[in-house]
């Protein structure tokens, strides 16, 4: 089963920025980690990260026809991408939406999720083993669907 993992702008500074709010673990660390996970898991996980919305948009839309679903940690877009939405709609593959930080419990304008809305589920606050979660579930959701 293979899926494919993006991640948004900024996680590429991972360990550098806000550590108290997202954690010392560096990007490469993270990755690490959701490859191991991947592999505990029986599955087969291709990471994308950019800066940049049209190059978010670029990788969902490619990911038609050739992943079986995303996860997507869509970062501070998921607040304001209406595009990065429509991408997931237009192809609607199974997604679930990840955060490393409880982003309920954060400032007034992350209390809004336009990704999340085509999202099968969102998991936040639970660090990098969030992935993993998000891993697991779309997993089971994709063997329930088969």
């Amino acid at each position: 089963m293979k899926i494919l993992l993006i991640n948004g702008p900024n996680l590429n500074l991972l360990g550098l920025r806000e550590p108290d709010i997202y954690g010392r673990q560096s990007y490469a660390q993270l990755i690490d980690y959701i490859q191991q996970s991947a592999q505990e898991l029986e599955l087969e996980v291709d990471c994308f990260q950019s800066n940049h919305e049209g190059a978010i948009i670029d990788a969902i839309q490619a990911a038609y026809g050739k992943y079986a679903g995303i996860i997507i940690n869509p970062a501070a877009y998921t607040h304001s991408s209406i595009a990065i939405l429509d991408a997931l709609k237009a192809v609607a593959l199974p997604a679930v939406e990840v955060h490393l930080s409880a982003v309920e419990q954060r400032e007034a304008f992350r209390q809004v999720s336009y990704t999340g809305m085509a999202c099968l589920k969102t998991i936040s606050g639970q660090g990098a083993k969030g992935y993993r979660e998000a891993m697991r579930f779309l997993k089971q959701h994709l063997q329930s669907q088969a």
